[in-house]
């Protein structure tokens, strides 16, 4: 039987019916940058950041199915400048004030930006004024760090059956809400335990006492960055 396979970035990549480009290159060990895709969820196609180049056509790698004689574009200078551009307004539409911020090190926006070597935020910061709830016992919501990956309304929806989060408004005024009586975690049906309360990528939904279980320096990123390279590997590669 013939195998499957498309191109990417001029190396040859095998694919099995109904992967999506992400699937493939994630199998092959090709690192596609990313914040919304996760691979237990169905891709949701939100953040942009997965976007590459097939056959000369912008779309998102996460929600684009694999199809033999695809050419991939995606680790060039192009797509990586509009990954960068991207993760820039990420960082200014909300407050993702690193230095103070307990998820450093942990921090996808944080390790992607990093790893686009994005040097500023190029664009002005829009300072937003969204509530923070901290009524829940265990875990505290800062809407402020929120990028609406929607990777919580997914897990609250189809992992932990609750449907605690979603999404309200458009554009700057998007909102992540939660579904209670009073519109707070204090009543919602959100456990510590849920996989709702651990899967958010930047420092939106925090267990309350766990900030510095990981000390600065033994966390994800400050090993590797976030395409698993070897911490030590880029810094020699940049000096290089």
């Amino acid at each position: 039987m013939k195998t499957l396979s498309i191109m990417i970035d001029g190396q040859q990549v095998p694919f099995q019916q109904g992967q999506t480009i992400i699937e493939a290159a994630s199998a092959a060990g090709i690192y596609i940058p990313h914040l919304c895709y996760q691979p237990e969820f169905a891709p949701h196609g939100s953040c942009k950041v997965c976007a590459v180049k097939v056959n000369g056509r912008a779309c998102s790698a996460c929600t684009t199915p694999a199809s033999e004689g695809q050419v991939v574009d995606n680790n060039s200078d192009e797509m990586n400048a509009s990954r960068r551009s991207i993760t820039q307004m990420l960082f200014v539409e909300g407050n993702h004030l690193c230095p103070s911020c307990e998820k450093s090190g942990d921090c996808e926006l944080q390790a992607l930006a990093y790893h686009l070597k994005m040097f500023d935020a190029h664009f002005p910061h829009l300072f937003p004024l969204r509530e923070i709830d901290a009524s829940h016992a265990d875990i505290m919501l800062d809407r402020d760090r929120c990028i609406f990956c929607e990777l919580c309304v997914r897990a609250s929806r189809d992992v932990d059956q609750k449907n605690v989060f979603a999404i309200s408004g458009r554009g700057i005024e998007s909102e992540l809400i939660v579904n209670s009586p009073s519109g707070t975690l204090h009543d919602s049906d959100l456990d510590v335990n849920d996989k709702a309360a651990h899967v958010c990528p930047v420092g939106a939904i925090l267990i309350k006492r766990k900030a510095f279980d990981v000390p600065i320096g033994e966390r994800t990123y400050d090993k590797k960055s976030i395409d698993g390279t070897e911490l030590n590997k880029v810094e020699n590669d940049r000096q290089n």
